[in-house]
């Protein structure tokens, strides 16, 4: 399934809007990514750790979201916007992931 961030498909015409799909993710990390990033952001430089987990929340996200657009019969999702968010508490950080686009039919 064709899945991008423009309004359109070079080539390609958009014959029907099945509506707004969307797909969430949210992924806790754990103890070791933690700490691992707590050392990270004393000394600088990338946390693969947190990387890691985002990628996967983003897959999965949009994997969601393409799920629910082939559920509605849709070719395409067009106008994908990606939202990031962390919620922390009790020393745990859960990583949110969400995806959000249109469903389409193309001709």
């Amino acid at each position: 399934m064709i899945t991008t961030t423009t309004d359109s498909i070079e080539d390609k015409r958009i014959t029907a809007y099945l509506g707004i799909v969307c797909g969430e993710a949210v992924m806790g990390t754990n103890i070791f990514r933690d700490m691992l990033a707590s050392v990270r952001d004393i000394v600088g430089g990338r946390s693969g750790a947190y990387e890691t987990v985002l990628r996967e929340a983003k897959e999965a996200a949009l994997a969601d979201m393409r799920e629910q657009a082939a559920q509605l019969g849709a070719d395409a999702v067009v106008a994908v916007d990606l939202d990031y968010n962390t919620v922390a508490g009790d020393g745990k950080t859960m990583l949110i992931v969400s995806a959000n686009g249109t469903a389409v039919k193309l001709g």
